[in-house]
């Protein structure tokens, strides 16, 4: 088979909406599992004795490994072949998720997680890519992005569910051992109904110290973003891990300058809806990953849920965000991903306002359920655009890079956005406790006001992103003539 028939996409695959169904399946795998195992903490950490400070290493070492590997993944998938390192990529996350419900002490269960976060890198962007290589540019990608939009915006919220219900009911090595069956299945079908595909013959060779410094660098501001919080922003540690990163970073793109085979193109940096795309849904996961976060901790440390009612409470919220994905989707299809994108911003913006008018004796129905359900519109209406205009006008050559891109700037927005805000919520409760003018409920409280306010401002930033750095006429050319997608800044 020639190059250019591999590069092009499989149409005449029995039954490409199925494919899409696994790939989406193992999508929400990947999604469920950075959430899932929240609501098991308290628990796992009784059962392995975990000490406080190494509890959140459970979370922390899978965000850790996703982030930095996941440009590294996208490549492999070009380069290797997209289902190849899709299958590769299940296995591996499919094997540690039994290892760590194995897990008899915390070193185990910690690298564990950490392979975890591996085996999602290489799948999650070689599984978007498989998308963006098999459905043309237009109403057919729209509904499939949808479908993938709304899979990675409720997994988060399905996994605070699927988490209380698990870890009450049948114990906490549940959270893990859940992903074995679906995995372990979804690879055995992928062989049959998933085409293969990857990069043309000339684009074979890889850019051994692009992938080198962006890996070690992207891991490494993860890192010093995740432990923040614990070692403190002023901390020796912080300030020489970020510049390291920086250094590694610059360093990358140096390298990426000189490369005959750039890990990431000129040409794929130079698509102004790619670049703008990108910083736009940093700034999306920065401020709707840390929702999750504190409105679970709203929901049980000050309403006083148990795991399994406040898992329950996230209902409404994963139903909005799968039909509001939907609808979304097909908005774009007429309007171009710009509008979308902008109004999905807004939305996200009012909703975190509004949830910061939390009260101590608040109520599930006054403080939470209309907040969520407004952010969750938002969270619909922004990961559709900006994944489609994340890959919009990219050839198939650059598909999973490109994937894999828009993936790293949603995680890293996510870890950055959690580290900030984190900070400013814990130095809010900490003052007015140390005050002694508050009771710990209301201390915690107003810590969580500040954060959500932070997180409105991150919302309103990426707002202001789409409608500055993302062109009105590219947009408006994608809905009018999808073949005609963004081809350059």
């Amino acid at each position: 088979m020639s190059p250019a028939t591999r590069s092009q996409p499989a149409r005449s695959a029995p039954s490409p909406w199925i494919a899409l169904i696994l790939l989406c399946a193992a999508q929400f795998m990947v999604v469920l599992d950075a959430s899932i195992v929240n609501v098991a903490l308290p628990s796992i950490g009784e059962a392995l004795d975990f000490s406080q400070s190494n509890l959140s290493w459970v979370v922390n070492a899978y965000v850790l490994v996703f982030g930095g590997f996941l440009l590294l993944g996208g490549r492999l998938a070009d380069l290797l072949g997209r289902r190849r390192v899709f299958i590769t990529g299940l296995l591996i996350f499919s094997a540690a998720s039994l290892a760590g419900g194995l897990a008899t002490n915390e070193t185990q269960l910690i690298v564990a997680r950490a392979v975890q976060g591996l085996g999602g890198a290489l799948f999650s962007p070689a599984a978007l890519s498989i998308i963006t290589a098999t459905f043309r540019e237009g109403s057919d990608r729209n509904k499939a992005l949808g479908a993938w939009g709304a899979v990675a915006g409720s997994g988060g919220a399905v996994g605070v569910l699927l988490g209380g219900v698990l870890t009450d009911l049948v114990g906490w090595e549940w959270v893990f051992w859940v992903n074995v069956p679906i995995g372990v299945l979804v690879a055995a079908l992928a062989m049959r109904i998933v085409p293969e595909s990857r990069a043309s013959e000339m684009h074979r060779s890889f850019d051994l110290p692009g992938a080198i410094s962006v890996t070690a660098g992207l891991s490494i501001l993860v890192y010093a973003l995740v432990d923040a919080d614990s070692a403190g922003w002023g901390s020796a540690q912080t300030i020489v891990l970020l510049a390291v990163a920086a250094a590694l970073l610059s360093a990358f793109v140096g390298i990426e300058r000189r490369s005959a085979a750039p890990l990431v193109p000129e040409r794929l940096v130079k698509l102004g809806s790619v670049r703008g795309s990108n910083a736009v849904g940093l700034l999306v996961g920065a401020s709707l990953f840390s929702m999750f976060f504190f409105v679970s901790l709203y929901m049980q440390q000050v309403l006083g849920f148990s795991p399994l009612k406040t898992g329950l409470s996230y209902v409404p919220l994963a139903v909005t965000i799968i039909l509001s994905a939907g609808l979304a989707s097909q908005i774009v299809t007429r309007t171009g991903f710009k509008p979308v994108l902008m109004v999905g911003t807004l939305l996200i913006a009012a909703g975190l306002l509004w949830f910061s008018r939390i009260s101590v004796d608040g109520s599930f129905a006054s403080d939470v359920l209309g907040p969520s359900l407004l952010a969750a519109v938002g969270l619909g209406f922004s990961f559709v655009p900006t994944t489609i205009g994340a890959v919009s006008g990219v050839g198939r050559d650059d598909a999973g890079v490109a994937s894999g891109l828009i993936n790293a700037s949603q995680q890293i927005g996510g870890a950055l956005g959690l580290a900030v805000l984190a900070t400013l919520a814990n130095g809010r409760t900490d003052d007015l406790i140390a005050g002694g003018g508050s009771d710990p409920k209301t201390a915690l409280t107003e810590g969580f006001q500040v954060a959500f306010l932070g997180g409105a401002g991150f919302a309103l930033l990426g707002f202001l992103l789409a409608a500055t750095m993302i062109s009105s006429s590219d947009s408006r050319r994608y809905s009018e003539d999808p073949e005609a997608a963004p081809a350059a800044a």
